[in-house]
Parts: C-alpha cells; sequence; structure tokens
C-alpha cells in the first residue's frame, strides 16, 4: 500500500524565449532537482505521478548531466542517470488537464522541480494555476525548487497578462495585474538574479526575458537569495521553496517534514 501520493509538475517546452528573437532550445528539467527528490519519496513509498501541460516527455537540460550537482561524484550522477531512465512515468507524462479531471484531492503534495523549463510554459499555464489553487486551498505542501517557483504565477488569475506585461519591461503594468494572487506576501526563493547572469552566457548564451525572483516580487511575494550557489530553502504555511540545484536535499527534508506532519 502507498504511503501517500505525490503530483510532479514538469514542462512541456523546447525552447526557452530570449531576449533579441534568441531561443534556448536545451531548456528543461534539471536532473538533480528532479531525481533527488522523487527518489527520496519513492523510497518512503510515495507514488509519484508526472505530468506536463501537452501530456508530452519533458526535456532534461543537458548542462544538468554533470557530477557538479551529484556531489562532484560520476558514479552518482550515473546511478540517478539510470534511475531517471528507469522513470516509465517520466517517459510517458500524464497532462495536467487528465490530472485535474482524476481529481486532485488523491495527492498530499505537489512537486515543481526547476531548470529553466517552467520559465517556458508552467508559469502562464492555465490548469497549473487550477493545481497550485487546489494545494493552496487545502493546505497541502507545495514544493518548488529552483526556477519551479515561477509556476506560482500560473495561480494569478489572469497569468498570461502579468507574464506578457512583464516580458514587455512593464513592471508597473505587470504588478497591477497581479492583485488576489494567493502567494502575495508569502516568504519564498527562487532562482536569484546574480545566478541567472552567471548562467547566461554559459548556459543559455543568452539574456532571459526577466529575472524569475523579480517576477516573485512584482507579484507581491516576499522574496529573499542569498549568495549565489548556496543551499536555501524556506517554508511558509503549506509553500516551500529551494533558490537553486543545490538546495535539492534541505527543500526535500521540509517537504518529507511537511508530508509526515499532514499524516499525523
Amino acid at each position: 500500500m502507498a504511503k501517500g501520493k505525490v503530483l510532479v509538475l514538469v514542462s512541456s517546452g523546447r525552447g526557452l524565449p530570449l531576449k533579441d528573437g534568441k531561443v534556448y532550445t536545451g531548456a528543461g528539467y534539471y536532473l538533480n532537482e528532479l531525481t533527488v527528490p522523487v527518489r527520496a519519496l519513492m523510497k518512503e513509498g510515495y507514488e509519484i505521478t508526472f505530468a506536463t501541460p501537452r501530456g508530452n516527455t519533458p526535456q532534461v537540460d543537458v548542462h544538468s548531466e554533470v557530477a557538479d550537482f551529484f556531489g562532484g561524484d560520476a558514479a552518482r550522477l550515473e546511478d540517478y542517470m539510470l534511475f531517471r531512465d528507469g522513470l516509465t512515468g517520466l517517459r510517458d507524462p500524464s497532462r495536467i488537464a487528465d490530472v485535474i479531471a482524476s481529481g486532485l484531492d488523491q495527492y498530499d503534495a505537489v512537486f515543481v522541480p526547476g531548470g529553466h523549463g517552467p520559465m517556458i510554459d508552467l508559469l502562464d499555464d492555465p490548469n497549473a494555476g487550477i493545481v497550485m489553487r487546489h494545494f493552496h486551498e487545502t493546505s497541502k505542501p507545495t514544493a518548488v525548487l529552483c526556477h519551479g517557483p515561477i509556476s506560482l504565477l500560473s495561480a494569478l488569475p489572469n497569468s498570461w497578462e502579468f507574464v506578457a506585461a512583464l516580458t514587455a519591461g512593464d513592471a508597473a503594468g505587470a504588478h497591477a495585474k497581479a492583485q488576489g494572487w494567493i502567494y502575495a506576501g508569502y516568504k519564498m526563493t527562487i532562482f536569484s538574479t546574480a545566478e541567472e547572469q552567471q548562467r547566461e552566457p554559459l548556459e543559455i548564451e543568452g539574456k532571459v526575458l526577466f529575472y524569475p525572483d523579480f517576477a516573485l516580487k512584482t507579484a507581491g511575494g516576499n522574496v529573499s537569495v542569498l549568495a549565489p550557489w548556496s543551499s536555501y530553502v524556506l517554508q511558509d504555511r503549506e509553500l516551500i521553496s529551494g533558490q537553486n540545484p543545490f538546495s535539492d536535499e534541505a527543500l526535500l527534508k521540509l517537504l518529507l517534514a511537511a508530508l509526515n506532519a499532514k499524516k499525523k
């Protein structure tokens, strides 16, 4: 008998739009951010459901398939890649719309790993918004890591308009469109501008349309970040957020504790 169920939202995207009409085609999920928490949850007896907006196989960011994110241990990286390759649910995920139709009450928590994927589609996907609002209203653990917290914007009444304003550089207009955000005032963290600026020339070879931490601040989040690449996690009510790939273990600890508290 499974201990419970955890829903994992992953991007369907195959290209992150950048400034000057460029596109980062390698955008997807970060290997450690998805597999480290998922493997531990499965070990604890949780059943995992993967869902993407389109129900297609999500893409891994090849820049994340490196030992750096696994404590510099090449064997550990290899082990997690094999684990990932064995996840049939990740190869053949559900559509988020179908998960909603089958009922969100069966899930104990939702988890959104990072990588640039969520910046493509989860940030303004209406179905992702339905999921986030459900977990908020039922006070069930909502764990978001690195770029994953950008998915919280999907819960805005008109997330598409908010994102469009932000993309156009109209912060005041975006802020005005963020009225009624369920996470306004929540303490949260996300991949920082400093981290993004370090990765832009190395990884995505361009500039993002807007910085994730600025986006959440503009929407009304109480955002804080530490120095680049420090492990940093925050918990506020149902929301558990982690800043970067190196926050995976710390985020997992808080998520497991929150799930256990719910079970009591």
